[in-house]
């Protein structure tokens, strides 16, 4: 055992133990991250719930598919934004390790305002087609995997690392605010007038992409950061997260729960068809998944865990199953978004432990990698996700595919408590770094 010292312990606004802030908040460069992330997070939930909702209705609606088919194509849809994450994610956590992180997330950002710009001109113009929405979901999909890991790499570099915890907290309340607001005003935007969302899509993501390049006291690089070759640094990050069983313990348990556990691709099915609230039902239904996360990850800014992480993260993520159990039965719209803001709940504590594992049990040196491979995993258990749930939907029913989803999660936490006992056994988030 050899502890690494990582520099975001001592930032560099830091100028001693004295000066050292109480709260993320009070840290200016903080504070432009937070509106950078919650900025972006607005813009790109309200995009591919209003990207969902279209595809599924011009199916139904113009192509004449039944709802099974229809729902079938919302599985299509979460492949197509998943394929470029697959092949590019280790590229970008390279790129993350390997250049400024702010400029790296801007760039992509601003890519991001191009396909804002393109689904509202295509919206506009009524080019009701499903190989353009499959395009610009493919596309919007690509973009995610440089400004996730390069944004995420920055906050452990601005933040004392006994804030880190904290600032998970704030951070999710910026993604979680971001996904309940972000739904719902889209939803109603939609509504009114149906490119509405994407501009407004474009202005947000051009407000994010402005305050992360305003950023200034970052660290430099390291000086070996582009010594290593792009090959070798990739395969360092996965050889780290193999040999912290803890870690991937809980990375794979997130990724194959909200695999076969995950309602979300089915939301326009049950707002269109089964519950009739239309697209501004499904904004809420978004927003009450959020709304439950929202009020977990309040709390845990001002209160984060710090005892029997492992046992509670399992916990949460059974809890989640059984929830999403609940809302796949469910006939009522109220009790409906109830189940869906319980299984928010959950899920935020089980994201909350796992972020704070990767940011404080990572060497700085490899956040962006780490962060891009734990994205990955978040990545294809959404959008893989959304294609199981696809497929599902087409041989057992949209109820039957939710419910058999929520059951899955939960057997899927059993194996995982017995097959990673280091999960079971951890008490708190101390990070212990092994050189192999």
């Amino acid at each position: 055992m050899q502890p690494v010292v990582n520099t975001p312990s001592s930032p560099p606004h830091s100028t001693g133990a004295a000066a050292q802030p109480t709260s993320p908040l009070r840290i200016a460069d903080y504070r432009k991250f937070w509106l950078a992330r919650f900025f972006a997070v607005l813009a790109s939930t309200g995009m591919v719930v209003i990207i969902g909702y279209q595809l599924y209705d011009v199916a139904r609606s113009d192509y004449g598919m039944s709802i099974t088919q229809a729902s079938f194509q919302l599985g299509l849809l979460g492949f197509a934004q998943f394929l470029p994450i697959f092949l590019l994610t280790p590229v970008s956590g390279v790129i993350a390790d390997r250049f400024d992180r702010r400029r790296v997330a801007g760039l992509a950002i601003a890519v991001d305002i191009l396909v804002a710009i393109g689904l509202g001109i295509a919206t506009t113009l009524e080019w009701r087609s499903l190989p353009v929405l499959y395009m610009f979901a493919a596309v919007h999909g690509a973009v995610r995997v440089f400004v996730g890991p390069s944004m995420s790499a920055i906050a452990p570099n601005i933040v004392p690392a006994e804030l880190i915890p904290r600032a998970i907290g704030f951070n999710s309340i910026a993604m979680q605010a971001g996904t309940i607001i972000g739904p719902a005003a889209f939803g109603f935007l939609f509504a009114r007038h149906h490119a509405l969302p994407y501009w407004i899509a474009a202005v947000l993501m051009a407000l994010s992409a402005i305050s992360i390049l305003a950023i200034r006291n970052l660290p430099p690089l390291a000086k070996d950061a582009r010594k290593a070759h792009p090959l070798r640094q990739i395969v360092d990050g996965f050889h780290f997260i193999w040999h912290e069983r803890f870690l991937l313990g809980c990375i794979t348990l997130d990724l194959f729960a909200v695999l076969l556990g995950g309602a979300t691709a089915l939301m326009p099915v049950f707002a269109r068809d089964i519950l009739h609230v239309g697209p501004e039902g499904l904004g809420q239904m978004r927003a009450a998944t959020a709304a439950g996360a929202a009020v977990v990850a309040l709390w845990l800014s001002f209160r984060p865990l710090a005892k029997n992480v492992g046992v509670k993260m399992l916990l949460s993520v059974a809890a989640y199953g059984a929830m999403t159990v609940g809302f796949g039965l469910s006939r009522s719209f109220l009790i409906s978004l109830g189940f869906l803001a319980l299984l928010g709940a959950a899920d935020m504590i089980s994201v909350f432990i796992r972020s704070s594992l990767v940011q404080l049990r990572t060497p700085d040196d490899k956040r962006g990698r780490v962060s891009a491979i734990s994205g990955l995993a978040i990545s294809a258990s959404n959008e893989l996700g959304e294609m199981q749930s696809g497929v599902a939907a087409a041989l057992l029913g949209a109820t039957g595919a939710v419910v058999f989803g929520g059951t899955a999660a939960i057997v899927i936490t059993a194996i995982w408590a017995w097959g990673f006992p280091e999960i079971r056994r951890a008490r708190t988030f101390a990070p212990r770094w092994e050189h192999h």
